[in-house]
């Protein structure tokens, strides 16, 4: 596997992470600080999401300019390294979609949540008037 393909495994398992804990039930105060904390984060993580796009670019060139191993003259070797290549190239389309799709579920999930804190700042004030 690549250092890409690494790098980019790596940044996927960590979106996961980080949106498990935004949906995990904790106390308010440690859950506004996670949330400030990831919103922190989610400015300088944007590089996935071209990092990404160039990925899927270069699997879909890397597809279209494969030689093909459907005749009688392949080998089974053959044969069984071009199956391997669609797979890898496979896995590594749903580590792209994975990566942009956590990404985008996290900024929703944090902007859902300060819009909740910004409307439970303007009901406290309405009551307190």
């Amino acid at each position: 596997m690549a250092l890409q393909w690494v790098i980019l495994t790596y940044v996927v398992a960590a979106e996961a992470a980080v949106a498990i804990l935004l949906t995990l039930p904790s106390p308010k105060a440690l859950k506004s600080t996670i949330v400030s904390l990831i919103s922190l984060i989610l400015q300088p993580l944007l590089f996935i999401i071209p990092f990404a796009a160039f990925q899927l670019l270069d699997i879909y060139w890397k597809n279209e300019h494969r030689l093909m191993c459907t005749g009688e003259i392949c080998t089974a070797s053959e044969r069984d390294r071009y199956e391997k290549s669609i797979y890898k190239a496979q896995r590594n389309a749903v580590l792209c979609i994975a990566a942009c799709l956590l990404y985008w579920c996290i900024y929703r999930i944090s902007k859902y949540y300060r819009e909740i804190q910004r409307m439970e700042e303007v009901e406290k004030r309405f009551k307190d008037e």
